[in-house]
């Protein structure tokens, strides 16, 4: 492995130009990414029915806890991959590679296997009722089948970003999403496989994009490729691994116990179709949450990469930059959602009891949404200068510290008002925080700086 193989321009490149090529293709990566979820959703609602969206609303939390696992991975492995190509560890990075595909394997199995014993009792829990419990058990049977496929997919996408290669990884995404698309209506209205359509074309349009992945890290010359030795269990690295990916992990397990709340909040104070206006808000709102995730992606392998080499300068200007952008991003959903929300929920859905929940809870959910893109960049910075306490405390603050008591007890006396508002309520809260723990640590990177 060869130094002149590493992309030395993360210390050396202007940091906005760097955010840019770095940043650009995840956003693009990432928008793709919510398309993604957003095309099945509308390709369900106008050719299943609204309860179907409800019921795929219904199988949220179980997906959650299945990208909960891969993150521990994935994004753990990719953080530590940055980290060690700063220090020009370069073997190091390739036994990270290395265990990010075996536990990718393991654990993507061993999910599999217990999702799917005890499946229909663990969709009635998160929500589903009579009416949904069918479609949610039809999509989640496919997405199940082909959990060791997803948790690949998008860990080597992650592993991809981290060692330069942000343009392959967007484009692995955007390939993706255009299979999904396409496949979508054909094996909804064409073939008539329902629900169950929309999940096969999820799962097929992932495969082929591991099957590309896997191709490109066959590649001998590329910094980190496949090989005999690769697949060692290096357990010092491994708990590296899960130390700097436990935070997004516990964020992705919250978020399940959440939308647990949510769903039953909202079945207990409005009925099926409220859980079905929450599956249209989550979309929304999940589309404009993963353009910020984009440009953390852009921001991590910059930030690990000057952290890991000493040089805090540059570490706090793409932190700045960072910022400024997301702001701007969740300030542009907030407008939208506030300004057109019958447009938003049109989209998805013509029906008009549907339509009418979804625009009240729309409205209330994206409330303080300009605040949310730093304190969500924040975490992120954390993650990649590999402070996983605080990137953990953060996330505990507005997904367990807050929202959870909130969803507990607004709605007990604001009934189906108080299930949204507990939404806007936590992400003040761990904006006041987040603030408080940054300029903590910028502090800290300036001393460092000199």
């Amino acid at each position: 492995m060869s130094e002149q193989n590493i992309p030395l321009g993360l210390g050396t490149e202007k940091i906005s130009k760097l955010l840019r090529q770095y940043a650009i293709p995840a956003i693009i990566a990432m928008t793709a990414a919510s398309l993604y979820n957003m095309v099945d959703s509308i390709y369900i609602g106008h050719g299943v029915g609204a309860l179907a969206i409800s019921g795929l609303a219904v199988t949220f939390p179980l997906m959650n806890i299945s990208v909960a696992f891969g993150t521990l991975v994935g994004i753990g492995g990719s953080m530590l991959i940055s980290i060690r190509l700063g220090r020009k560890d370069y073997v190091s990075a390739q036994k990270v590679f290395g265990n990010v595909i075996i536990f990718n394997i393991i654990i993507g199995f061993l999910f599999m296997i217990g999702a799917l014993f005890f499946l229909d009792a663990i969709l009635f829990n998160f929500g589903a009722s009579e009416q949904t419990i069918s479609y949610a058990r039809e999509y989640m049977l496919i997405i199940l089948l082909g959990n060791i496929i997803t948790h690949l997919y998008f860990g080597l996408n992650n592993v991809l970003r981290a060692s330069g290669h942000p343009r392959q990884a967007m484009a692995l995404t955007i390939t993706t999403v255009v299979l999904n698309t396409l496949l979508d209506p054909l094996f909804i209205f064409v073939f008539q496989w329902g629900i169950q359509g929309a999940a096969i074309a999820t799962v097929l349009s992932q495969l082929l994009a591991l099957v590309w992945q896997m191709k490109i890290f066959n590649n001998k010359n590329s910094l980190l490729h496949l090989n005999k030795g690769l697949f060692t269990i290096d357990f010092r690295l491994v708990k590296e691994m899960f130390a700097i990916g436990l935070s997004p992990f516990l964020m992705n397990v919250a978020t399940c116990f959440i939308v647990i709340l949510i769903n039953n909040g909202m079945k207990t104070y409005s009925g099926d179709l409220a859980i079905g206006a929450w599956g249209i808000v989550n979309r929304f709102s999940f589309m404009f949450i993963m353009i910020v995730m984009g440009l953390n992606q852009g921001m991590q392998p910059i930030a690990g990469y000057n952290y890991g080499a000493g040089n805090m300068t540059r570490v706090l200007a793409v932190l700045r930059l960072t910022i400024i952008f997301a702001t701007i991003v969740t300030t542009s959903s907030f407008l939208v959602g506030e300004l057109f929300p019958e447009q938003v929920a049109r989209i998805f859905t013509s029906d008009a009891e549907l339509i009418g929940l979804t625009v009240y809870g729309l409205r209330i959910a994206v409330m303080l949404f300009p605040l949310i893109g730093a304190q969500i960049v924040i975490s992120s910075f954390f993650q990649s200068i590999g402070l996983a306490g605080k990137a953990i405390l953060l996330s505990a603050i507005r997904q367990i510290i807050t929202l959870i008591p909130c969803l507990i007890i607004l709605p007990r006396f604001f009934g189906l008002t108080g299930v949204w508002a507990s939404m806007p309520v936590s992400d003040f809260t761990a904006c006041i925080v987040s603030t408080i723990l940054i300029l903590g640590q910028i502090k800290k990177l300036r001393e460092k700086r000199g």
